[in-house]
């Protein structure tokens, strides 16, 4: 937002879906059905979409797109990716609602009910219990109208149990609370809910949380990069890098419900490639070829 008393930088002026389209066949995309992308465009933001072109923007020229290049094509692929967050969405949820449990009964048994308002219940050197303070206040102020918030607020002033309260926390909020653990603690819960060494599970909480983010945004999947590399497990060869791929890797081994993952999780995986494998590469996802043995193996 420009700053008050500036005058404003100049902007691109609105186009209309007309001209979104002479814009992208100017770029070399080919329209098969004028309507169908008219449609689309008319209900996925011009900006949002232009990403999923960015993939195939020719490298010697990026104004203009790879030869048979798409209208149709680019919507599978968009289509491809939000169906990809969906389902790693629905598997992510599992894995926090597992870490959201583990901390909880762990902490509450440990310091008490409401022994996170206790300073002392965290590692000092990591933890600004102030802030940490207010932030609950916020969670609460901001979640008043919730039934079980109005509950403990008139019958238990105010007074929210960890248990509670930790069902308004995010991922990311659930990530920095067990990041504030002491090691001792943070050992106890990470052998106890996923049977990994406290570092890993630490380094791949906050994978899975930007991972839960970039999908909520609706960020691209396909052609994308994440920001971390996650920490490689002491029983494993590969070598891990940013990809989704080797994100979906930690995935596999932080989900909670082993039996599911096969059933569930890989048969949806395998069905959706399956589906868009005339468009989808999944070499772009990072995905090696045997990617479904591997994804697969030592469930």
């Amino acid at each position: 937002m420009a700053k008050q008393n500036q005058p404003y930088c100049k902007v691109k002026s609105p186009a209309t879906i007309e001209a979104q389209l002479e814009k992208l066949e100017s770029r070399g995309c080919i329209i098969e059905n004028t309507e169908r992308a008219s449609f689309a465009l008319k209900n996925i933001n011009y900006y949002r979409l232009v990403h999923y072109f960015a993939v195939y923007l020719d490298p010697s020229n990026k104004s203009r797109y790879l030869p048979g290049t798409s209208f149709d094509k680019v919507m599978h692929i968009y289509d491809f990716d939000r169906l990809l967050r969906s389902l790693m969405l629905t598997a992510l949820e599992e894995v926090e609602i597992t870490l959201r449990a583990h901390i909880s009964n762990y902490h509450a048994f440990k310091y008490g009910a409401l022994g996170y308002l206790n300073e002392a219940s965290f590692d000092s050197a990591r933890h600004n219990h102030k802030q940490f303070l207010k932030k609950m206040e916020r969670l609460i102020d901001a979640n008043g109208g919730e039934g079980f918030v109005a509950h403990h607020n008139k019958k238990y002033g105010g007074a929210f149990p960890l248990w509670v309260i930790m069902e308004l926390f995010s991922f990311g909020t659930l990530n920095t609370f067990f990041c504030d653990l002491s090691i001792e603690d943070k050992k106890a819960i990470s052998e106890a809910a996923f049977g990994y060494h406290w570092r890993c599970v630490e380094n791949w909480i906050q994978c899975l949380s930007d991972l839960r983010n970039f999908c909520a945004h609706y960020n691209r999947l396909y052609d994308n990069r994440m920001d971390m590399v996650p920490k490689q497990p002491p029983d494993s060869e590969r070598r891990f890098s940013d990809t989704i791929y080797d994100y979906l890797l930690i995935l596999k081994r932080m989900y909670p419900r082993k039996d599911m993952w096969e059933k569930s999780f890989m048969l949806k995986l395998g069905m959706l490639i399956a589906e868009y494998s005339d468009f989808v590469e999944v070499k772009f996802l990072g995905f090696p070829e045997n990617w479904y043995s591997e994804l697969s193996e030592g469930l």
